[in-house]
């Protein structure tokens, strides 16, 4: 099973620390084997030519019957069996080994008989070189691996400082904030902060896609508005002709088709302002239930009202009304009776028992003309009540129920 590592493991950063400092011990590894091999093999090269030398001398003195200077000898205590073993069979060879609890370099040849001549040079400065050269490489590699951390973190540090303000950009817009800009110092061909890298690619992108997706909008923006603006003047002579005709069936269709259309008309216009943002409330302290119980009068539709705790609410009232009156309205449009209001506290629950809302709908919210599957889309009711949530500061959720029926929950602040 592969193991679960913490959130912060994933970042850049600590990636690119853990990089360095992996780089930076196999290459400090790397050299500090190969200059204690280098220094090493020279040191032992010096002392085994000197001790071969004196062993030179000492064969010579030997041979001359003369008497042989401390530290050489025939078998001498504390020579190393492998290598007597090598001298005795006819050969000369060198060997380190501890003698009195000191480092030395013995040499040995073969002398009379199976016997032999052995030299015992000191070998304790050698050591003790090596031994410091070992200590500075590892005072050196970690003195160099953490000033390379320190400069390495300090500059992914600036890098990944830069993509988390690109990447707020980016979460602001999708929020609907089109004027949010990275606004990155090196965009450009050539600036004061440096010349243009990846991550100034990234910004400068992202800044084009907003300020053309801000274009796109707007354009749409004025062109719903205009187009709604336009259909006004047409409908209200359409409307008055419509109450001249004389009574009857097809005269009720022309109406109703005329009242659908104008309603369609205002729907419009209201999501045109919407979308500018520039809606201002008029707050006011309302009872939550009582003015529930207006909306769904208002509605002309049965639905039970449910007060299971009223509260006070600081509120815009003809706004909320309207959000509510949306959802009872879509409630009975598209799904089915009974069609139930809860007002908990500051939150206002409208359910329903029909088939429930479409999955995209509770994934990302109302579509306005949205349809799905071939069936009736949810209109623009849905997307009024969630931008007039929006003006009045509430949070408007859509879900469906366990046991079937879709439910869309207000909550909004209370006094």
């Amino acid at each position: 099973m592969r193991p679960v590592l913490p959130q912060w493991s994933g970042t850049l950063a600590v990636k690119a620390a853990v990089f360095i400092a992996v780089m930076c011990c196999a290459l400090a590894a790397l050299l500090g084997v190969l200059v204690h091999v280098q220094v090493t093999n020279q040191t032992v090269d010096q002392a085994r030519d000197q001790a071969l030398q004196r062993l030179t001398q000492a064969t010579e003195r030997y041979e001359a019957g003369d008497t042989l200077w401390r530290g050489a000898g025939v078998d001498p205590p504390g020579l190393p069996r492998e290598l007597r073993d090598l001298a005795v069979a006819g050969d000369r060879g060198t060997m380190v080994a501890d003698r009195a609890g000191r480092p030395t370099m013995w040499a040995a040849g073969p002398v009379d008989g199976e016997r032999a001549l052995a030299v015992a040079v000191d070998y304790s400065q050698q050591a003790r070189t090596i031994e410091g050269l070992d200590r500075a490489i590892l005072w050196s590699s970690g003195l160099a691996i953490g000033a390379t951390l320190l400069v390495g973190a300090f500059a992914v540090t600036r890098v990944t400082r830069r993509l988390h303000t690109t990447a707020l950009v980016a979460r602001r817009i999708s929020a609907g904030d089109l004027d949010a800009r990275v606004n990155d110092p090196r965009t450009g061909p050539r600036t004061k902060a440096g010349p243009p890298d990846e991550v100034a690619a990234v910004a400068a992108a992202l800044d084009s896609m907003a300020a053309s997706l801000q274009g796109k909008l707007l354009a749409e923006q004025r062109f719903t508005a205009d187009v709604a603006h336009e259909l006004r003047t047409p409908l209200t002579g359409l409307h008055a002709a419509a109450e001249l005709l004389p009574p009857g069936r097809p005269t009720e269709l022309v109406r109703d088709r005329v009242a659908a259309l104008r309603t369609l008309t205002e729907d419009l216009l209201e999501i045109s302002r919407l979308d500018t943002g520039r809606e201002r409330v008029e707050l006011d302290t309302e009872q939550l239930g009582p003015l529930a119980e207006r909306a769904v009068r208002a509605a002309g539709s049965d639905t039970e009202v449910r007060v299971v705790r009223d509260v006070s609410v600081e509120t815009d009232r003809r706004r909320l009304e309207r959000v509510l009156g949306n959802l009872v309205a879509n409630a009975h449009k598209h799904g089915r009776a009974p069609v139930v209001l809860t007002v908990d506290g500051p939150v206002v629950t409208v359910r329903d028992h029909g088939d429930g809302f479409p999955d995209y709908l509770v994934a990302h919210g109302p579509q306005r003309f949205r349809t799905e599957g071939g069936t009736r889309g949810h209109g623009l009711g849905l997307t009024i009540a969630r931008g007039q949530a929006e003006v009045l500061g509430a949070r408007l959720e859509f879900a469906n129920a366990p046991d079937g029926g879709a439910v869309a929950t207000l909550e909004l602040a209370a006094e």
